[in-house]
């Protein structure tokens, strides 16, 4: 017994040491600040490594071999997902379980939501604002540092975060979001609304923390026939008035729909409404994508239209396209643009595409050149990119829908995967796939592809009735699940995902739709 309790101990350290290893100076900044409310301060300002962090949360009795949720629920907050699985977790097991065992407040995921919004120009004019506030030779490395900072001195607390508003109205009001929406949800805890930024809720409060999750730029997607789907309780709701009955016992859930129905939107009136960048890749090195050219020249008609500056590629390999990426995300006339829009045609493969060399580029590396600190004169700006590409081989069947009839075998259907994997997970991103993980998508030779032809369709229609872009994509999936391969055997289901806090909507062009 004692030797396999050797065992069991040496095992966990061996897995405590290994997830240190993979933790950079960021990493640890961030572990240490979220730590605030659990270990001593003076403890934690002497921390070098992640490791020194893992030995006060054990000597406080917060981690051990026989419960290591609250590692597994910092390595979420700071997103190194991938480290989850030496803890025997994957991120969704921890979003399951947070609601019952988190331990960081909501106070404390608000603040570091902050400071992974600030980008370096937003912290230089927050110093410049509270230097009666700063030691006067002090030099601020990170927004960690000047929350830490304010905290020491009293200014800041999980009362009080005037300090933080007062600043954020100047800098950024998309910053001033995340306060409001913690000063909100903490105000109603005398009132019955506590439960919006407790990790403790009762199942049938969850619909309504899909409010506070949408603020703090969570990913949420919607696909037809399945609904709002929050990745943070892993939660389905099949329709909205299905949900009425769950919701009917708290009338104050009305504000959960309001807040829905006016939902502010992106400023898009600006003279200049962005750059769209159009990747078509035709010819590779054992095959032709036919009916690809049809699609880039149907795509450059209805962006033109919608007053975006549109740049055509064709036929880049895999070193092309992110070299392609590293000079857009250092374009500085990004700063005087609303958005920025990028579609790829080519072949794919799970959460990657091919350049025209075979090799593959991960969709995820793609998406996060253009993050709010890699490219800050797109931050708090929409950033939207259509894929057209296959994400793996296999095809979707149809399901015959008969109410009276035998319910169909669904053994050969595919799970849907979430793309949370591909797209960043800070705010103002929107990825719109032509189908699901593990699928192919389809192309008519002549026609182009069933998602660009729907897509081009669906805006065209749609932006002259003021639709806003999640409402086109739902129209797009429609218009996908209606057509049929020639056969009749095979399905299309376009997934988008996003992090978008506002409603996007193209202005309504003068000219005509140009088709």
């Amino acid at each position: 017994s004692s030797n396999m309790e050797h065992d069991v101990s040496l095992k966990f350290h061996q897995q405590l040491l290994l997830i240190s290893e993979n933790l950079v100076t960021d990493d640890v900044a961030a572990l240490k600040f979220l730590c605030i409310d659990l270990l001593h301060l003076s403890k934690l300002e002497g921390v070098k490594s992640a490791a020194d962090i893992f030995k006060l949360l054990m000597a406080q009795e917060y981690l051990n071999a026989e419960d290591t949720f609250l590692l597994a629920e910092l390595l979420y907050r700071i997103k190194c997902h991938s480290l989850l699985e030496k803890l025997g977790y994957t991120k969704e097991k921890v979003q399951e379980r947070l609601h019952e065992k988190g331990r960081v407040s909501p106070y404390r995921q608000m603040l570091y939501e902050l400071s992974e919004n600030i980008t370096n120009e937003m912290l230089n004019e927050i110093i410049f604002l509270l230097q009666n506030h700063l030691p006067k030779r002090w030099i601020t490395p990170s927004a960690l540092d000047l929350l830490t900072l304010l905290e020491k001195q009293g200014l800041l607390t999980k009362d009080n975060v005037q300090i933080l508003k007062d600043v954020c109205k100047t800098v950024s009001p998309d910053l001033l979001e995340i306060i409001d929406c913690y000063k909100k949800a903490k105000g109603r805890d005398s009132s019955g609304w506590s439960f919006l930024f407790q990790p403790k809720v009762r199942l049938k409060y969850m619909v309504l923390e899909v409010w506070v999750l949408f603020s703090f730029k969570n990913v949420l997607f919607f696909t037809v026939g399945v609904g709002v789907f929050c990745p943070h309780h892993q939660l389905r709701f099949r329709s909205l008035a299905a949900e009425s009955c769950l919701l009917h016992t708290d009338q104050k859930a009305a504000f959960f729909f309001s807040f829905l129905q006016t939902m502010k939107s992106y400023k898009m009136d600006g003279p200049h409404r962005g750059f769209c960048l159009i990747i078509n890749n035709v010819n590779f090195n054992s095959s032709q994508r036919k009916g690809s050219c049809k699609d880039a020249e149907q795509l450059e008609r209805v962006f033109t239209w919608l007053g975006l500056d549109v740049k055509t590629y064709t036929d880049l390999t895999s070193g092309d396209i992110i070299n392609l990426m590293q000079i857009w995300q250092q374009e500085q006339d990004h700063k005087d643009r609303n958005c920025f829009i990028c579609c790829i045609l080519s072949h794919g493969k799970s959460g990657a595409i091919y350049g025209t060399d075979d090799k593959l580029v991960s969709i995820r590396m793609l998406t996060t050149h253009f993050t709010a600190k890699k490219c800050p004169q797109l931050a708090a700006k929409p950033k939207l990119f259509f894929i057209q590409a296959c994400q793996g081989n296999n095809i979707q069947h149809p399901v015959y829908v008969d109410t009276d009839g035998p319910t169909p075998d669904l053994s050969s259907m595919q799970e849907r995967v979430p793309l949370s994997e591909s797209i960043p997970e800070e705010a103002d991103f929107l990825l719109g796939m032509a189908t699901v993980d593990g699928c192919v998508s389809f192309r008519h030779t002549e026609e182009g592809t069933w998602y660009i032809q729907a897509l081009c369709s669906k805006l065209q229609l749609l932006v002259p009735r003021g639709e806003d872009i999640l409402s086109i994509l739902t129209q797009v999936n429609e218009d996908v699940a209606k057509r049929n391969s020639p056969s009749g055997t095979k399905k299309q289901m376009p997934q988008p995902a996003y992090t978008l806090r506002r409603k996007f909507i193209f202005p309504i062009p003068m000219a005509p739709p140009p088709s």
